[in-house]
């Protein structure tokens, strides 16, 4: 009875409650989410599916935070650290130019690096790169600067700004709930400090995304509870009519960690992308993080309310050494492939949701 009611919640276009999410997360009908997302999607987006060409830059390993289930982090002079110069930067990025027009860019909180060298890094790559968009940092590395900066958040972001960060990704949230938390990441920051630094990066008129991990020690309440805090924060920034966030990524656990255990199943990630479309009804876009998620699973996911497939990424490390089985790039081609064969349209979009048209892409071929 009460799931019929959420049934006709979502056919009525009213909005889910935790119960209703909590509900359907529960339910063993994976083809019922399936159609519901996939109309949700529909009403949003048509028949688009999104993707960018990009490429990922993840500048240090070295991290003074040492989480449980990051198997990418290394404290440093351990075997496997490393540290880019900006200079070793600029030339990971000559060696893809002009074949991006976004520069995805994360890594660890480097315990020696001051504020100052991520706006110089900025700097150097948007004055040689200026056709691509910066999307860079975490809530968590936005943290750390204004530690280490002793500036104020607001100083952060404006001097992030200037020196050319456009937009952020949405990593590090993890899963909010205090107790999960402290188990799988205590040295991190903690869910509520992360949305407070995001709230803070909206009101400033920064864009980001969200995220969020499951599969690991989590529950299901846990997971609604993540996604409710979500949109509540999205409530109030569309309010505010400034930043806000773009897409929301569900990204599977990959057991190649010190917690260990398994990678949900596969019905447990379509189901996370379909209650994802479902819930987070004030987002525009879910995204099948197709580097955690296989180009496989992320294809059927357009079917279950996903309309993005990430992009090209050309270079992935935090997934892959966390066990990610996949290859680390895809074509345009490829990701266009996979699309049209899921019975959708492929849109290549800029960092804003911006389609880029087909005399665009001549000239930058």
């Amino acid at each position: 009875m009460m799931l019929s009611r959420a049934i006709r919640k979502i056919g009525e276009g009213k909005r889910l409650s935790p119960e209703d999410a909590l509900l359907l997360f529960k339910s063993d009908d994976i083809f019922m989410l399936g159609r519901l997302a996939a109309k949700a999607a529909e009403k949003k987006n048509g028949d688009r599916v999104y993707y960018v060409r990009n490429i990922h830059v993840n500048p240090t390993n070295i991290c003074v935070n040492r989480c449980r289930f990051c198997a990418f982090s290394r404290s440093k002079g351990e075997p496997g650290a490393y540290e880019l110069t900006i200079h070793e930067i600029l030339e990971k990025l000559r060696e893809k130019a002009p074949y991006f027009d976004e520069i995805h860019i994360v890594g660890g909180l480097h315990p020696d690096w001051p504020f100052e060298h991520y706006t110089k890094m900025l700097k150097a790559i948007k004055k040689e790169f200026p056709y691509a968009f910066i999307k860079a940092f975490t809530a968590a590395e936005i943290d750390y600067m204004q530690k280490i900066s002793g500036l104020s958040m607001k100083e952060v972001l404006i001097k992030l700004r200037a020196a050319g960060l456009d937009l952020m990704p949405g990593g590090g949230a993890e899963i909010f709930d205090p107790a999960v938390r402290g188990r799988l990441c205590p040295e991190k920051l903690s869910g509520r400090r992360w949305l407070e630094v995001i709230r803070e990066v909206h009101r400033a008129g920064i864009k980001t995304n969200a995220t969020m991990l499951y599969g690991h020690i989590e529950e299901y309440r846990h997971r609604v509870d993540h996604l409710a805090k979500i949109r509540a924060l999205q409530d109030e920034s569309l309010q505010g009519k400034k930043g806000g966030f773009q897409a929301f990524i569900p990204l599977p656990y990959q057991p190649k960690t010190e917690i260990g255990g398994s990678a949900p199943s596969g019905l447990e990630d379509l189901k996370c992308i379909a209650l994802s479309r479902l819930f987070l009804d004030n987002i525009p876009h879910i995204k099948a993080y197709w580097v955690m998620l296989g180009e496989k699973l992320s294809q059927a996911a357009l079917l279950f309310g996903a309309d993005d497939l990430e992009g090209t990424v050309m270079e992935e490390k935090i997934a892959h050494m966390a066990g990610a089985g996949t290859k680390e790039a895809m074509t345009e081609e490829e990701l266009k492939h996979l699309i049209r064969k899921a019975g959708k349209t492929p849109v290549r979009r800029d960092s804003f949701y911006r389609k880029i048209d087909e005399a665009a892409q001549k000239r930058s071929a």
